[in-house]
């Protein structure tokens, strides 16, 4: 992990050399409203020490980036702010997952029904009970 990359988009709002709409703020963390919003109310969360991705992240930042994401989420379904019905929270780690900016970031996306968004499913893969257990195992091995 870096401290703060001079060309990262991210670590320049850190550094308020960018603006942005803050919605929450510690010394370990930043959310702020995503300027290209999938819905009203997106909210990104970033921790304010660069890394690249979630798996660059310490277990205990990483934990702590979670319950901001929660607080956000939250206040968002919050029955009289009546935002939302649903909300997305993701993390894309690297570019053939969607990750197009390279620190440390989650997606709070506030859902309607109807709005046509999200991870549809189109069919899925089939596997076979022993390419289960054999996936399975090669998983749990590494962890």
């Amino acid at each position: 992990m870096e401290e703060i990359l001079s060309d990262c988009i991210f670590c320049k709002i850190v550094k308020n050399e960018i603006s942005c709409y803050k919605v929450y703020e510690d010394n370990l963390i930043l959310a702020f409203l995503d300027i290209n919003p999938l819905n009203i109310g997106h909210t990104l969360v970033i921790p304010k020490q660069h890394s690249n991705d979630i798996l660059d992240v310490n277990d205990e930042l990483d934990g702590q980036l979670l319950g901001v994401c929660k607080k956000v989420a939250l206040s968002l379904k919050k029955l009289d702010f009546n935002i939302c019905q649903g909300v997305n929270i993701y993390s894309a780690i690297g570019s053939e997952a969607g990750q197009v900016i390279f620190h440390t970031h989650f997606h709070v996306i506030p859902r309607f029904q109807g709005d046509n968004l999200g991870f549809k499913r189109n069919g899925s893969i089939e596997l076979s009970g022993d390419e289960y257990l054999d996936l399975s195992k090669k998983i749990s091995k590494n962890i």
